[in-house]
């Protein structure tokens, strides 16, 4: 383990985080030689500590501080204190993930020009495309052990998948397989192989699935280089006069206020935290927030467009059975606007067991329908539907009035979705009752989108400093040595879930960090 680094040691770099892009960048950092200090809100779980119960997992491991909400979205009206469902715990919501691994296509890059302007959205294409992040991908690939790349076989597919493939295939699809997942089909990188368990969201009791809690986070403390604190709340990051950021204050586990001084600070806290941070770190030099002279911060929140379908058939699916999501039709992924939309979306396997079936399918409506369904939750199958939300300005996460634990305003997040948004969700339900219907399914459900679990935006990244918070390398156009770490600096969200592509950013921020270090320039 490493040596506790003191807090007056400024030769640190400070993450804040320990998720996909935190605990990745702690460990490529540590690997090189640089002195990490990793301040994480949540504590620390491992395999044996996780609970394949849905909703005694959802205690241990939710982020349950208070958040507020508004906007026309479902969820500030179903959940309002609960706009995301992530985790608050050492590897953060890579325990809670379900796995896949999907690069962004090119034309995705580059979504002003591809799809053209968008009324009421705020497009802008990435400073960086699909030729520039291959390396980075491949890397990444090769870290997480994403099944269908390499030389990594397929992972089996379960019976939710074989009902799921029946019908697509049917209906003409043609890009359906079990997914690249970073679960490993075989033994892979000291890991064991998938068991077929389930109860993937409620963390991996086998450790197949790659978690930074135990692959990223152990490997860079085992080189004495990081330095993990749990149950430390980052309120606000400190600079000094000429506008460099100087160090961290964050409540200790017993609620004290300590402050890490630092070289480099780099916020990974997720579309929420990490805004909702630089916001209530304002101050007289920056009065409206850190990195925020755009006026972007907290801006253009995104939230992939979601929602569901399940089906009811005349025999046994048992569709929680096997990998939650080990299955995919890609085909609807491309960029058509013939369609009625701009942009494009997944299909992918998705169970919910009985008391989230209960809490999602139709909150608040205990009607007969739906208790009915219930009843026929042997014979279900299910898939999930996420596809490329348009960013919108007006999306965004603000400070609340209403205050945390520790005294701190919280994130507000308002969103509506836009008009493209319900085209394309219109246009999947119906492509999603129809691969059920293919195969006789007597009884299909499409429902609505959850608590988010794809957050995305809110500290984007720009070509110049008036369009976003971060330049191509994640490193904030005002404050030099102040970067961010995490899904918040997506440009736009494409159509595929975002894990595999904050883990390259972070290898790749890792590789850029060093080498201005090196080079003297931070």
């Amino acid at each position: 383990m490493a040596a506790p680094f003191d807090l007056n040691d400024d030769s640190v770099v400070v993450v804040i985080g320990t998720g996909a892009g935190g605990g990745v960048l702690s460990n490529e950092l540590a690997q090189k030689g640089i002195s990490v200090v990793a301040l994480e809100a949540g504590g620390r779980y491992l395999p044996e500590d996780y609970i394949n119960d849905e909703w005694e997992s959802f205690g241990q491991l939710a982020w349950l501080d208070p958040r507020t909400t508004s906007g026309d979205w479902r969820v500030a009206k179903d959940f309002s204190g609960l706009p995301a469902w992530i985790v608050k715990a050492v590897g953060g919501t890579t325990t809670h993930w379900a796995g896949a691994s999907l690069r962004f296509q090119d034309h995705e890059w580059k979504a002003l020009t591809s799809y053209g302007a968008v009324e009421g959205a705020s497009l802008l294409d990435w400073p960086i495309d699909g030729a520039e992040m291959a390396p980075w991908y491949e890397k990444a690939e090769t870290k997480l052990g994403v099944t269908r790349t390499g030389d990594r076989a397929g992972l089996p597919g379960n019976n939710n998948f074989k009902v799921f493939e029946k019908g697509a295939k049917a209906l003409g699809y043609t890009e359906v397989h079990t997914g690249r997942m970073a679960i490993n089909s075989a033994e892979y990188d000291g890991r064991m192989a998938c068991q077929q368990t389930g109860f993937c969201f409620q963390g991996c009791k086998w450790g197949a699935k790659w978690s930074a809690a135990y692959t990223d986070i152990p490997a860079g403390e085992a080189t004495g280089n990081l330095e993990v604190r749990e149950r430390a709340h980052v309120a606000r990051i400190l600079h000094d006069d000429s506008g460099k950021v100087t160090g961290v204050e964050y409540f200790d586990k017993d609620g004290n206020l300590q402050m890490q001084k630092a070289r480099i600070v780099c916020v990974a806290g997720n579309s929420f935290e990490s805004p909702r941070l630089l916001l209530n770190s304002a101050s007289n030099m920056f009065p409206n927030g850190l990195a925020n002279s755009s006026d972007q911060v907290g801006r253009n929140y995104m939230r992939h467009m979601t929602g569901s379908v399940y089906a009811v058939f005349d025999k046994p699916v048992r569709m929680w059975r096997g990998t939650t999501m080990a299955g995919i039709i890609q085909d609807e992924a491309r960029h058509d606007p013939s369609r009625g939309f701009v942009g494009g979306y997944e299909l992918e396997t998705l169970a919910l067991g009985l008391p989230f079936m209960a809490a999602f399918l139709n909150p608040g409506g205990w009607g007969r329908s739906f208790t009915t369904a219930l009843d026929s939750y042997e014979n279900m199958a299910g898939m999930w539907i996420v596809g490329e939300d348009m960013p919108q300005a007006t999306n965004r996460v603000t400070l609340s009035e209403t205050k945390d634990q520790w005294g701190l305003p919280v994130a507000n997040v308002h969103f509506s979705d836009h008009a493209n948004d319900i085209a394309m969700r219109n246009h999947a339900y119906k492509q999603g009752q129809a691969v059920y219907e293919a195969v006789g399914a007597t009884r299909t459900f499409p429902t609505p989108p959850y608590p988010s679990t794809h957050n995305l935006g809110t500290n984007r990244m720009s070509e110049k400093p008036e369009d976003g918070v971060v330049n191509k390398w994640g490193q904030t156009h005002d404050i030099a040595n102040l970067f961010i770490s995490d899904g918040s600096q997506f440009t736009t969200g494409a159509a595929e879930n975002p894990t595999l592509t904050i883990v390259a950013l972070a290898i790749r921020q890792a590789d850029h960090i060093a080498g201005e270090m090196s080079a003297g320039n931070l």
